[in-house]
């Protein structure tokens, strides 16, 4: 079986935020991840991750303006200079918290000649300064249903800007909730692609509740991961239907 991270974001949240980190140890989980930390004081966050022995696996780069919509900042227009300064308290978390994968979130534009020209700039900019600390900048697609007009959508696009960004420390965040809602086919995706893949996500389809709902068996899927030997970590993100504890069976039902 993978190794499974806690997304403390979504999972947990019957607990106030600091107190997710022992409620997540308690119930088996070696690794958290989150959406974004930096409401709380850093000093905070990384004294729970090393009371309860824990390891992060990844979280995104500040994101703009989430009340006014903006979802990432690195493919919008005449944003490059604010891209650059949300990678200095995302560097600065990841230090303290011991991560290695940040996520660079793209935003809400359109797919152009000129905003992919941006967002190739703004990883290879990520890739310099997060790599000289020993962390890897990633890119996530995310489908259009949970996210409309958001730039990157697609793995096959995502491995299309990887390729014409080239450098060796920005990588694939591979979430198989998104990929099963735009192409579906994982398994195979996995066996083709598996050596470009950093971190993986996971939630059911299509109501990105517990992974042992809805159209996608992820018996499989774990399987197939074991298989091409996929070491990493495995972020489940996704939304439990009813109390988080209650819903952990699905891990010795897939096992």
């Amino acid at each position: 079986m993978p190794r499974f991270s806690a997304n403390l974001s979504m999972m947990f949240t019957e607990w106030p935020f600091l107190d997710r980190f022992p409620a997540a140890r308690a119930a088996g989980f070696h690794a958290v991840e989150f959406l974004f930390p930096y409401a709380q004081p850093v000093e905070e966050i990384a004294a729970k991750v090393g009371e309860n022995r824990l390891a992060i696996s990844v979280f995104n780069l500040p994101p703009g303006d989430w009340a006014a919509g903006e979802r990432g900042l690195a493919a919008l227009p005449g944003r490059e200079g604010d891209f650059a300064e949300s990678l200095v308290p995302a560097l600065e978390y990841a230090r303290a918290l011991g991560a290695r994968h940040l996520h660079c979130m793209a935003g809400i534009a359109p797919v152009t000649s000129e905003s992919e020209a941006r967002f190739i700039a703004n990883l290879r900019r990520a890739g310099d300064v997060l790599g000289a600390a020993g962390i890897k900048a990633l890119i996530e697609p995310i489908n259009p249903r949970a996210m409309p007009g958001y730039f990157l959508t697609t793995t096959a696009q995502a491995l299309d800007l990887l390729d014409r960004i080239d450098h060796p420390n920005v990588g694939l965040q591979f979430d198989i909730y998104h990929h099963q809602i735009t192409r579906g086919d994982v398994i195979r995706t996995i066996e083709a692609i598996h050596a470009r893949i950093d971190h993986v996500q996971i939630a059911g389809v299509p109501d990105r509740h517990e992974p042992d709902t809805g159209e996608l068996a992820y018996g499989p899927v774990f399987e197939v991961l074991d298989r091409v030997g996929y070491d990493g970590w495995v972020g489940c993100e996704y939304i439990p239907a009813g109390e988080t504890v209650a819903g952990l069976g699905w891990r010795e039902r897939l096992a």
